[in-house]
């Protein structure tokens, strides 16, 4: 087979696995369903969190962090998803990645106020970041799975989520403090 022959079959399997997710969604994760609503309320819960309770002086390097987690923690889990070690049986959108709630909200927020905490009172963001993490890999996903949002595949167990976690928040920790010492670098004495 030519790579223009794979190409066909590849758009026309995808175009077949768009109208059969398109279908899924309009019979079990749409608007009239309960998952629909429970996922809505993860997403918007922790952004409304959010705007009451961000340190505002801070709020560009907080963001950043978030950002970044945000960021990583999507890309890990369409990769995720993509070789098929996870799926979420419901989603808000079949046309957007569909643990927008989880990646975009709820561990964003998560280690963003944990991020913020800790810069603010002095506290060992490592420690907190481990506690936090094993809450969202052990609790959170443990929960998903226990209600049917979320199924684990081919091995993949809530410690390798917890693994991730950390590997992302420090990556942001790190890039988000590089950051600050530039920025101190550059003010004027």
């Amino acid at each position: 087979m030519n790579d223009q022959a794979y190409w066909k079959e590849i758009d026309q399997t995808r175009e077949q696995l768009h109208r059969l997710l398109q279908s899924y969604w309009n019979d079990y994760s749409s608007v009239g369903t309960w998952p629909f609503w429970l996922i809505f309320a993860f997403l918007i819960a922790p952004l409304v969190l959010l705007f009451f309770t961000v340190d505002r002086k801070r709020i560009f390097e907080i963001f950043f962090f978030g950002y970044t987690v945000h960021v990583l923690w999507t890309y890990a889990y369409i990769a995720l998803e993509n070789a098929m070690y996870l799926s979420p049986r419901y989603f808000l959108t079949p046309f957007l990645p569909f643990a927008l709630n989880i990646t975009a909200s709820v561990l964003p927020v998560g280690f963003l106020l944990l991020y913020q905490y800790c810069t603010n009172h002095n506290k060992n963001f490592y420690l907190y970041t481990i506690l936090l993490s094993a809450i969202f890999a052990f609790g959170l996903a443990s929960l998903e799975q226990w209600i049917g949002l979320l199924e684990l595949h081919r091995g993949l167990r809530e410690f390798h989520l917890f693994l991730i976690d950390l590997i992302i928040v420090f990556i942001a920790y790190g890039a988000t403090r590089f950051l600050v010492r530039i920025q101190a670098n550059r003010r004027p004495a």
